[in-house]
């Protein structure tokens, strides 16, 4: 029976907790906002990692930009990782911005409109 958080999970959470204290330490570009690394997934062969991140406090554009930025910057980063990681191979860095955030934010927005719109009645009661 195989392991249940094997190697490609192992690498991908480290490689997640390295390239966030990269991009806070070590990359100084004006251009990049303050970035927030979500989530790394590595294909199974190690050779990619599709790197999900959001930005905080910026529109569309922005977002576009930070992720233009960040992908331009990826040799550098993978250089970085390199030099922190124990492996003989470092993947291929993929930046895509991460718009679950964005999402949640929205339908949190929805659901406070219809709560806005129900009768006090219809509301549910706490039961304390």
């Amino acid at each position: 029976m195989g392991n249940v958080y094997g190697r490609k999970d192992r690498v991908s959470s480290q490689m997640q907790k390295e390239l966030s204290f990269i991009l806070q330490r070590d990359i100084d570009d004006p251009r990049l906002g303050f970035v927030t690394i979500n989530e790394v997934e590595v294909t199974r062969d190690l050779a990619v990692a599709k790197v999900y991140f959001t930005v905080l406090n910026t529109d569309e554009a922005g977002k576009r930009a930070n992720q233009k930025c960040l992908n331009e910057l990826a040799p550098q980063i993978r250089h970085e990782l390199a030099k922190r990681m124990r492996l003989r191979h470092i993947a291929e860095l993929r930046f895509h911005y991460d718009d679950s955030f964005d999402t949640g934010m929205r339908v949190a927005a929805l659901l406070s409109e219809v709560a806005k719109d129900l009768p006090v009645e219809d509301l549910p009661e706490d039961e304390s």
